[in-house]
Order: structure tokens, then sequence, then C-alpha cells
């Protein structure tokens, strides 16, 4: 997208039940190396789970996504962050993060993550810092063979909801 371009047609929504789920899915094939696998399915409950979910668009177009999860005091994290490749270079992305960072369930807490393979430099414009400190990863399929999934947590909490 030329940066002269009047993108004043261009709306962002923080309304989740306005979400097209194919749009989306659409989006981050084209969009997101990371999330050209993701199921309808997987979108509908990832997106369930998430506050805010902002959408950004070009009429009835589905340009740009972005989503966080937040317990509201300590932590948040954003995730799918993502603008069709035809409007980058115009700030879009740049007021996406943003819009999701002045959101009520975010804009209060006491450290906001995010994970990029690509783009460190573009988050930290943004005032993001690298943190190499905090980075683990649990592959839950992994998890889940090991210790069998419901199986075992039937077995951890039997007692523990007991009246």
């Amino acid at each position: 997208m030329d940066q002269g371009m009047d993108n004043r047609h261009i709306r962002f929504s923080d309304r989740r039940e306005e979400v097209d789920l194919e749009q989306l899915q659409s989006l981050l094939k084209i969009g997101a190396f990371w999330a050209k696998e993701r199921t309808l399915d997987g979108l509908a409950i990832a997106i369930a789970n998430s506050k805010p979910v902002v959408t950004v668009w070009d009429g009835e177009k589905l340009i740009g996504h972005a989503r966080a999860t937040s317990d509201g005091v300590y932590r948040a994290t954003i995730w799918d962050v993502v603008i069709d490749p035809d409007y980058r270079g115009a700030g879009l992305g740049r007021k996406l993060v943003q819009t999701v960072l002045a959101h009520p369930f975010v804009c209060d807490v006491e450290r906001v993550y995010l994970m990029t393979t690509h783009q460190t430099e573009f988050y930290e414009h943004i005032g993001f810092e690298q943190n190499s400190s905090t980075t683990l990863v649990l592959c839950n399929s992994e998890f889940q063979s090991e210790f069998q999934g419901e199986k075992y947590f039937e077995g951890v909490f039997a007692n523990t909801f007991k009246s």
C-alpha cells in the first residue's frame, strides 16, 4: 500500500462477533507463515478465548487482525498480528498493535508479551524490548503423550473438588 494513499476508509474494530473466520483464515494463509495451517474450528476457539480481538477492514474485506489474552493485572500476550501484504507499509500494523495495547484488558497489566520470528525491529519501534530470559516453550502434544492428557488430570484432580 502506498504510504501516501488515502486510508480514511480503513476501519478498526474490537468487536469479536465481527470476525469473519473464513476471511481470517485466508488472511493468515497469505500474510503469516506461522499460521498457514490454522483450521476454522481452531480459529473459532482462539477468538472465543481472546480479549481483545482487533480487526482491520477495508470496506467488507478483512485486512488485519491481532488478538490478546490477559489476566487483566499481571500479564498479557499478543497473538496473531497480521496485515494483508497489499496494505503493509502504511502504518496499519503499528496502529493495530497500539489498539490492542490500549484496550482495557491489556493497558494496565504489568507486562505484555509477544513472540516474533522476523519482526523484532518493528515491535521495538512500538516499545517492546527483547527479553531472552523468559522464553520457554512446551509442545503440548509431547506433554499430552507423556501424561495421557485428560486421564492424567482426572486422577490428579479427582479429590480436589469434592465437597
